[in-house]
This record gives structure tokens, C-alpha cells and sequence, in this order.
């Protein structure tokens, strides 16, 4: 592999590249990443953006599950516990034609709370959920 050279004294004269050093810290990088990586998925702390959006037409009176900042959740005036949202939600929208879910959570509820409630109405069968925004101010 080395480029073999004979010197003046006529001794032959290895050169290879001594790729150990190389190796080395190739391992360190690896571990590095592999300690830091999960760390970087944890998220960071933001504050999600508000959105410029025309409104929709609705032409019953839209079915809204609110989401307060206490993490309570209401359909109307009635308080629902997390876990029997699938059902209660179920139940209200066979009698209704329009199946759409309108979810408004509050500003500061911790984006797992909201992601429970979704996984509910998916668990309960129903895929036609849409969250509500503000508008943003011009």
C-alpha cells in the first residue's frame, strides 16, 4: 500500500499515513452525538406564531371543544375528563350532519394536553378536527 523509496544509503524508506489518531477521534465524535442527540429532541420552549387565515363558513352551529388553561376540557358549558372525550364527543355528533370538531385551546396549555384530546377523538373514530387561532393583529 505505502510507496516504498529508497534513500542515499540505500535503505528503503516506508511512508503510510498512521490513521489511528484519525480513528480516535472519529469514536469521540460518535460518542458526543450519541450523548447529545436524544437531549435535542426534547424540544425547546416557544411561542407558537399566530396565523393570518380567512374565516370558514359553517352552517350549523360549529361543534367547539375548549380547552382551558388549567387543562380542563369543555363541550359547551359541561366539563369532560380527558379520557371520556372519545365517547361523550361520539355520542353528541351522531345526531348531527356535520361531523367537523373544532378544538380551541388556550394560549398556555401545554401542547400534550392538546395532543391527548386529538388522540381521543382518533381513538373515537372521528378525523375531521381543526384547531381554532386568532387573528394575527395587522
Amino acid at each position: 500500500m505505502g510507496a516504498q523509496v529508497e534513500n542515499k544509503q540505500g535503505r528503503r524508506v516506508l511512508s503510510e499515513i498512521n490513521v489511528t489518531p484519525f480513528v480516535d477521534v472519529m469514536l469521540v465524535l460518535l460518542i458526543i452525538f450519541m450523548v447529545t442527540a436524544p437531549m435535542m429532541q426534547q424540544g425547546l420552549n416557544i411561542e407558537l406564531p399566530e396565523t393570518v387565515s380567512a374565516g370558514i363558513s359553517v352552517p350549523d352551529e360549529p361543534f367547539i371543544l375548549v380547552i382551558k388553561k388549567n387543562k380542563q376540557v369543555f363541550i359547551g358549558s359541561t366539563q369532560v375528563p380527558i379520557s371520556q372525550l372519545g365517547e361523550k364527543t361520539t355520542a353528541i355528533l351522531k345526531a348531527r350532519k356535520d361531523k367537523q370538531v373544532y378544538i380551541q385551546a388556550d394560549k398556555f396549555v401545554e401542547y400534550g394536553v392538546v395532543a391527548e384530546a386529538l388522540a381521543e377523538m382518533r381513538a373515537a373514530g372521528l378525523y375531521q378536527v381543526s384547531l381554532i387561532t386568532t387573528s394575527k393583529g395587522k
